[in-house]
């Protein structure tokens, strides 16, 4: 079992929304069985709540349901948790690093280490704009998951 785990500022919007589409692929890719995915924020902001409603909205229109999303906080137990924690931008990554404990099993990198064109760093953060950055973040996302689940599921056989 792969458990990873995507990371953003209040866990409404870009993080939802990597974990969402990064499930579909892999249900879709028949490994459900291996490969856990989950969300959460550098900050509680928005702790209980669902998914920003034009992060569901853009998402849904994509046929990915992230209606039963709710935010959380990144725990400390989280390093130990998961095999690989993805910061949505060199903010959350600092963030993630500075939280980080000594002996953590987690690996902490950038999402769009994973995206094909390999310059991008940072997932923007769409909530002050309009759908349009909903949209744009949804491509880059969509694109992230393909090659993180490739890199993941590489030597798996499928149940």
């Amino acid at each position: 079992m792969k458990r990873v785990l995507f990371v953003c500022t209040g866990n409404i919007c870009r993080s939802p929304t990597a974990e969402g589409v990064f499930r579909h692929f892999v249900e879709e890719a028949g490994y459900g069985a291996m490969i856990e995915s989950r969300s959460a924020g550098t900050h509680g902001y928005h702790i209980g709540e669902g998914p920003d409603p034009r992060t569901v909205a853009a998402a849904k229109r994509r046929g990915f349901d992230l209606s039963a999303q709710r935010a959380q906080k990144v725990r400390i137990e989280d390093f130990q948790t998961f095999d690989l924690i993805l910061a949505m931008d060199r903010g959350h990554l600092a963030h993630l690093e500075a939280l980080r404990p000594n002996g953590a099993r987690a690996e902490v990198r950038l999402f769009l280490e994973y995206h094909p064109d390999g310059k991008l760093e940072d997932v923007p953060d769409p909530y002050y704009g309009g759908p349009d950055g909903f949209e744009h973040v949804l491509d880059m996302i969509e694109r992230a998951s393909k090659v993180l689940l490739g890199r993941i599921s590489a030597g798996f056989k499928k149940k």
